[in-house]
């Protein structure tokens, strides 16, 4: 049996289930974070970006804006990133805060089971700083992907419209997943906002929220590296014991 099919079946062999073509895009998407050079055509990006627009939002607000790069623009951002990242890191932090400071114990054991998870399958010991340092600068070249993106919400809105910020982000994903590409949120390239903000000419009412790497995945086929929690450990069901 497949990571997909495990995903999607479980252990209920007995309950029958309909497998659609949006839940194998959802179960097999996966943060890639090595991609070819293969080119994505703007119209590709276009047809995903018309796609995601229909994310849901609180009074159609739609909070969400996208920076688009690609070829030379692309490189040059990498490029600045790159050399902050290696020569004032310390300089740079993002305007908004994406872990709480002090993590409740189950959402911690997550955390620390990512590290130990991701990191290993790098080889890379999570003691090693330099390395660890190195693996992360790969955010900035977009893992080699020929399209990243730059999202950001106008900060003068509220938490509600993070909410909708994120069904579009995911729209994005899913929309390239069903067009056999793959793709990486990346929230580190908040951190360099300034940078970003600079180069891009991005108004002073705009927050850089993440960045979105698209492209084809180097490796065709992915087990999914990281676990998710069965569904009895969160949802609660009400009413259906009639």
């Amino acid at each position: 049996m497949s990571a997909l099919e495990e995903v999607l079946i479980g252990e209920c062999k007995a309950d029958a289930v309909v497998q659609t073509r949006i839940d194998e895009i959802i179960a097999g998407r996966f943060a890639c974070r090595e991609f070819c050079d293969a080119p994505v055509p703007r119209r590709t990006i276009e047809q995903i970006l018309r796609v995601a627009r229909f994310a849901p939002s609180g009074a159609n607000i739609q909070p969400w804006h996208v920076y688009v790069l690609a070829g030379a623009a692309k490189y040059r951002v990498s490029a600045a990133l790159l050399e902050a990242h290696e020569t004032s890191s310390d300089e740079h932090v993002s305007e908004y805060k994406y872990y709480a400071s002090d993590l409740p114990d189950r959402y911690l054991r997550r955390r620390q089971e990512f590290g130990r998870l991701f990191y290993g399958s790098l080889g890379i010991a999570q003691a090693d700083v330099e390395a660890r340092s190195y693996q992360t600068a790969k955010n900035y070249t977009f893992f080699g992907a020929p399209v990243g993106l730059i999202v950001t919400i106008d900060r003068r809105l509220e938490i509600g419209s993070w909410l909708d910020l994120g069904m579009f982000v995911q729209n994005v994903m899913l929309a390239a997943a069903g067009r056999g590409l793959q793709s990486c949120p990346q929230e580190t390239f908040s951190k360099y906002h300034q940078i970003l903000r600079s180069l891009l000419s991005i108004p002073e009412e705009q927050m850089v929220v993440c960045g979105i790497s698209i492209g084809r995945a180097k490796v065709s086929t992915m087990d999914r590296l990281m676990p998710r929690a069965e569904v009895d450990e969160f949802a609660t069901f009400v009413g259906f014991e009639a």
